[in-house]
C-alpha cells in the first residue's frame, strides 16, 4: 500500500494519483483541496484544511498530520470529550507520536489497562427469553399470545448481573474500530487484540458517529471515566465508508474546528464554575433567532444564561486566516448574534497565531466585536492560565452587558 503524508494546511509536492483515488478521497475528505500540477502530467496538488488523521482509499494511505503536536491535540479533545478535569491534566499522559491514529491507539490501551486492572464493570440488564425453566416473572400475556396454552417454553422477564453493558460496550467497539486501522506499533496492535479477548463475553455493538451515548458514572463505574471517553472520542470519529465498487474508506478524521470549539466551551464552563445549563454550546441554544418572524435561526458557539435570559455571547474558531486579518464573515455573525440578543457586543475566540486581538466598534450601533487569541501551546499550566484569563475577560462582558434580550 502507498503512503501519503500530509501536514494540515500546507500543501503536498505533485502526487499522483489514479481517477479512482481522486474520487474516493473527494467522497473521504471533503475538505482537502485538490488542483492539478502545472509541471507533472496526471499528478496533483493537495491541501489538507482543518481535518486531520488517517483514510485508506483502495491501495492509498492517506496521514494528515496536525500543526499541533500529536500529544496536545489529543489531550485537547480527550478534554473536550469529558475524560479529566483541567486540573487533573497532569496525572494523564499524551505522548507525542508520528500520526494521530498511532498515538490515540497507544493512550485508549493504557487506559483500557488502567480500567481493566479494577475490574470489569457489571450490571443489571433486562433480559426477555423463552425459557424451559422459569426465571425472573412470566410474561402471561405473551406466553398466551404465542404458546396457545403450550407449557413450555415460558415467556419470562429478568434481571441479569453481567459485563455486557454500555461501558463494556463502547470500549469493545472502539478497539475493534481502532483495529481496522493499519497501526505499525505491535505493542499497540497486541494492546488492541488484549481489549477484545478481555471483552470477548460483550456484544460488539454499533453505534452511529453523531449518536454515539453517553455513560452516567458514579462510584461503581468512575473508573472507566477515562477510557469511556477515549472510546467515544474513537466512535465519534472513525469512519468505514464503502465506495463504487470494492472500494472501502477506513479512517479517524477529526475537525479541529469542532475539537477546538468544544475544548474552549467545556474548559470555560469549568473556570467560571458553571453547568451546561447556565454556559452552553451550540446544541444547548434554541430559540434564538435574528429576525422578527423567527425564520433565520442562530446559534452561537459560546453563552452564558441566566434562566431564559442571555448576558454572554461569543464564537470559537480554529479556522486560518488570511494575513492575520479576521473575516468579515466571522465579524458578521458576532454582531448577528449581539444583536439578536440584544447584547452590547460579544467575544471571537481564535487559535494563537492565525489572528492578533483586537476590539471593533460597530459604527452607528456602538456594540464592541473582541477578538481574542488562546495560545494552546506550552505547559499545561501554560494553558490554564491562559483558559483562567480568558474566563475573566469572559466574565467581564458578561457584567458590563446592560440590557438582556429575554429568549423563550
Amino acid at each position: 500500500m502507498r503512503r501519503l503524508d500530509l501536514q494540515e494546511w500546507q500543501r503536498s509536492e505533485a502526487v499522483r494519483l489514479t481517477l479512482a483515488e481522486r474520487e474516493a478521497l473527494r467522497r473521504g475528505l471533503p475538505s482537502l483541496g485538490i488542483e492539478p500540477a502545472t509541471d507533472s502530467e496526471h499528478a496533483w496538488l493537495l491541501t489538507p484544511a482543518e481535518t486531520v488523521g488517517a483514510l485508506e482509499v483502495g491501495g492509498l494511505s492517506v496521514s494528515i498530520r496536525p500543526k499541533l503536536d500529536v500529544g496536545r491535540v489529543l489531550f485537547l479533545a480527550s478534554y473536550a470529550m469529558g475524560a479529566f478535569k483541567l486540573r487533573e491534566a497532569e496525572r494523564f499522559s499524551f505522548p507525542d507520536a508520528d500520526t494521530l491514529v498511532e498515538g490515540l491507539a497507544r493512550v485508549f490501551a493504557a487506559s483500557a489497562r488502567r480500567a481493566f486492572s479494577r475490574g470489569l464493570v457489571h450490571g443489571y440488564r433486562t433480559q426477555e427469553e423463552a425459557l424451559h425453566t422459569v426465571r425472573g416473572r412470566i410474561r402471561f400475556a405473551d406466553q398466551m399470545r404465542r404458546r396457545f396454552g403450550i407449557p413450555t417454553p415460558v415467556e419470562v422477564r429478568y434481571d441479569d448481573f453481567t459485563e455486557d453493558v454500555l461501558p463494556n460496550r463502547l470500549v469493545r467497539r472502539a478497539a475493534e474500530r481502532l483495529g481496522r486501522m493499519r497501526i505499525r506499533s505491535p505493542s499497540s496492535r497486541a494492546d488492541l487484540a488484549w481489549i477484545d479477548g478481555t471483552l470477548e463475553n460483550v456484544a460488539l455493538v454499533a453505534y452511529p458517529r453523531h449518536a454515539v451515548p453517553e455513560v452516567v458514572f458514579n462510584r461503581l463505574n468512575e473508573h472507566y471515566r477515562e477510557v469511556v471517553a477515549l472510546a467515544r472520542l474513537v466512535l465519534r470519529h472513525a469512519t468505514i465508508e464503502t465506495g463504487r465498487g470494492a472500494v472501502r474508506a477506513p479512517g479517524f478524521l477529526m475537525d479541529m474546528n469542532r475539537v477546538f470549539q468544544e475544548f474552549v466551551t467545556r474548559a470555560l464552563r469549568e473556570s467560571l464554575g458553571l453547568s451546561d445549563r447556565a454556559f452552553r454550546s451550540d446544541s444547548g441554544v434554541r430559540g434564538v433567532t435574528l429576525d422578527e418572524a423567527s425564520r433565520v435561526r442562530l446559534r452561537p458557539d459560546l453563552s452564558w444564561w441566566d434562566g431564559p435570559t442571555c448576558r454572554f455571547v461569543g464564537d470559537a474558531k480554529y479556522k486560518r486566516v488570511q494575513d492575520g486579518h479576521v473575516p468579515n464573515a466571522d465579524l458578521y455573525q458576532l454582531l448577528a448574534y449581539a444583536t439578536a440578543l440584544d447584547l452590547p457586543g460579544g467575544l471571537l475566540v481564535y487559535a494563537q497565531g492565525e489572528t492578533p486581538e483586537a476590539v471593533h466598534v460597530v459604527r452607528h450601533a456602538g456594540r464592541r466585536l473582541e477578538v481574542a487569541a488562546l495560545d494552546l501551546s506550552g505547559t499545561i499550566d501554560d494553558l490554564r492560565r491562559r483558559i483562567r484569563r480568558l474566563a475573566e475577560r469572559v466574565r467581564r462582558l458578561r457584567d458590563e452587558g446592560p440590557t438582556a434580550r429575554r429568549v423563550a
